[in-house]
C-alpha cells in the first residue's frame, strides 16, 4: 500500500511579492528549494499563517540567494506581501519505508535566509 507523506517542508517564511496578473504558481529562491528537496513544477501546498488559506499550486524556480517567495496568479489574493507562509511538499511511498522516512525540514530567518 502507498500512503501519502510529508516530504519537504518550509517552516514560516515570508512573502516577498504577490504578483496577480501572472500565469500561476508559486515561484521560491533556488536556494530553499534545494534545501527543502522541491524541484520545480512539484506541487506544493501553501498554508498561510497571517489568514488561514491552504492552497496548492506548484514551484517555480526563483533567483539563487534572493529569498524571493512570490505567489503568482489567483494565489496572489490569498496572501499578502509580508504574510508567514509553510509551504510543503508530499510523496507517495510504501507504507513500511514510510514509517522510517525523515523529510527535508527546513527554517528560514526572517529575511528568507538559511541560517
Amino acid at each position: 500500500m502507498l500512503i501519502e507523506v510529508c516530504k519537504s517542508k518550509i517552516h514560516r517564511v515570508k512573502v516577498t511579492q504577490a504578483e496577480l496578473h501572472y500565469v500561476g504558481s508559486i515561484t521560491i529562491d533556488e536556494d530553499l528549494m534545494e534545501a527543502a528537496n522541491l524541484i520545480e513544477n512539484e506541487k506544493v501546498q501553501i498554508v498561510n499563517i497571517n489568514n488561514g488559506e491552504r492552497l496548492e499550486t506548484y514551484v517555480i524556480k526563483g533567483e539563487r540567494g534572493s529569498g524571493m517567495v512570490c505567489l503568482n496568479g489567483p494565489a496572489a489574493r490569498k496572501v499578502q506581501v509580508g504574510d508567514i507562509i509553510i509551504i510543503i511538499g508530499y510523496g507517495y511511498m510504501d507504507f513500511e519505508e514510510a514509517k522510517s522516512f525523515k523529510p527535508s525540514l527546513i527554517f528560514p530567518d526572517a529575511h528568507n535566509k538559511l541560517p
